[in-house]
């Protein structure tokens, strides 16, 4: 059985996903995909994982934006989920996808090494 937290961690994901498609207009925020959401078992605070897809610029852009738009996420999140009190949510870039292109590419490198010695 799903405990509460693990509830309102998917409720958010669906809910935030939604919002950086069509609710949130700001010009800095980039193309974002919400990676994952963690909740603490009192639902007092959230943290939302994300990856952007750009430069560091837009990455560094898109961070100024989502923090920018923490109320009117939370508001939206407390009204939708309608929760006593909104979590207070925090936006944590996800490197996990950049770490393992990074792995794939050492090892089509040390592959491609391993091939010129055969």
């Amino acid at each position: 059985m799903h405990k509460r937290s693990d509830k309102v961690a998917e409720a958010i994901h669906e809910l935030v996903s939604g919002l950086l498609v069509k609710g949130i207009k700001d010009p800095r925020i980039g193309f974002v995909t919400i990676t994952g959401v963690k909740v603490t078992d009192d639902i007092r605070h959230a943290t939302i994982f994300y990856t952007v897809i750009g430069t560091d610029e837009e990455k560094k852009a898109t961070s100024h934006g989502l923090g920018s738009a923490i109320g009117f996420i939370r508001k939206e999140v407390g009204k939708e989920l309608r929760l006593r009190f909104a979590p207070e949510l925090v936006f944590k870039y996800d490197q996990s996808i950049e770490y393992g292109n990074r792995i794939d590419r050492l090892l089509k490198e040390i592959g491609s090494e391993d091939g010129d010695h055969d």
